[in-house]
């Protein structure tokens, strides 16, 4: 049993926290931590290929994941995309995320987006207290998402998403050594709300295409594993941004785009390391409304520390002929709070109603070469717009 919790130990350590080797006296690592990390994982190609930014681009299939109220603005009648992403190959060689989703315009003012994402965490044996062998499982997560986007405006847009999470990372083991204490999947029903605004511009005598975007995500109840009354927060996040883009000619185009990002959850605090007690920051056993609210302010560090907390993004696209792409990006995070420093590039292709993209992650934090189990991450997207062929029908 310790082996599978070792496992999902690390790997929402290394989502969350990859941390550098050395650190200033006034730098102490101190990273939040959630469950069901999967559900902040950029699925797709596009916004891999650009340093996981997508708030704020342009729609597409995947817009669910990033921001569900741009499907209001996406110019197709139905599209759907599918996503693989081979996931942190440098710690574990059968962890993937798969990723399913869609949209289907009712009329020129709704949309109604889906998706599916399942996560493999690979197969875990588990051994009882002796080390003997008892069985072999392979944990798995997975979310459903519906969407309703609409436009308030010619400019604005907003939507509502609901998710339900089911994570079963032991499958029904019981934890010896622990009073024999059983486990089960863990399970939550989460909620995103966002908005869009999209407008063209005059600049230097020439149109622009500016949008912002806000989404907050995984709204959502805490998740337990076993029974007793210790549960954990999913990753509610607020992420914003901001995009412009412009045709230069008929044939080439060019988007840019730079986002934030945060968790909405209790920052850890500070300890005393003989009595336990609080001397710094907040307590984060509360609600999960408490929770987002105190997200803001209870960082031991202070407002200092409130900035270290959020990640940084940039990326930019280029299409020529509406044909070929090609993407590159760089995203930051805080050294005390994960070090996740890396460059992205990607490319696209379009053929009639088929896109085809790809990404490639490139490590660029402090660490020991190899050691950032996020160094070399791929990401596969095919993407078909389906309204296309019946226009051309």
């Amino acid at each position: 049993m310790r082996k599978i919790f070792l496992t999902v130990f690390v790997f929402a350590l290394c989502i969350q926290v990859i941390a550098q080797d050395a650190m200033h006296r006034d730098d102490q690592l101190n990273t939040i931590t959630t469950s069901v990390p999967f559900l902040i994982i950029g699925p797709d190609s596009r916004s891999g290929g650009m340093g996981d930014v997508g708030v704020a681009s342009s729609p597409d299939a995947n817009s669910i994941h990033w921001n569900p109220a741009k499907y209001a603005f996406v110019k197709d009648d139905m599209g759907i995309a599918i996503n693989y992403v081979p996931w942190l190959r440098n710690l574990v060689p059968d962890i993937s995320l798969a990723y399913l989703s869609g949209y289907f315009k009712r009329n020129d003012n709704e949309t109604i987006g889906f998706s599916l994402r399942y996560f493999s965490l690979g197969d875990i044996t588990f051994t009882n207290n002796n080390g003997d062998e008892i069985g072999q499982y392979n944990p798995n997560e997975f979310a459903i998402s519906g969407a309703y986007a609409r436009k308030l405006s010619d400019y604005f847009s907003i939507a509502i998403a609901t998710r339900y999470i089911r994570s079963d990372l032991t499958g029904g083991q019981t934890l010896t050594g622990s009073g024999n204490m059983s486990t089960h999947a863990g399970q939550s029903i989460a909620a995103d709300i966002s908005g869009y605004f999209n407008k063209e511009v005059r600049i230097v005598k020439k149109d622009f295409d500016w949008a912002i975007g806000l989404n907050i995500s995984n709204l959502g109840n805490k998740i337990s594993y076993t029974e007793t009354a210790i549960r954990d927060f999913i990753p509610i996040n607020m992420r914003f941004g901001t995009s412009i883009g412009t045709d230069f000619d008929d044939y080439n185009k060019m988007l840019i785009e730079f986002d934030i990002n945060k968790l909405l959850v209790p920052t850890p605090p500070s300890r005393n390391p003989e009595t336990g007690e609080i001397n710094g920051g907040m307590d984060p056993d509360v609600s999960v409304v408490n929770g987002v609210f105190q997200s803001f302010w209870d960082a031991p560090g202070g407002p200092k520390e409130e900035f270290r907390e959020i990640n940084y993004s940039t990326g930019l696209e280029y299409w020529y002929n509406e044909q070929f792409a090609v993407r590159a990006g760089y995203f930051y995070e805080h050294p005390t709070k994960g070090a996740r420093q890396f460059f992205t590039m990607g490319a696209g292709v379009k053929y009639s109603v088929f896109v085809l993209d790809f990404s490639y992650l490139i490590d660029a934090s402090s660490s020991i070469n190899g050691s950032n189990p996020l160094a070399n991450t791929l990401r596969f997207s095919m993407t078909w717009n389906l309204g296309e062929i019946a226009n051309s029908n």
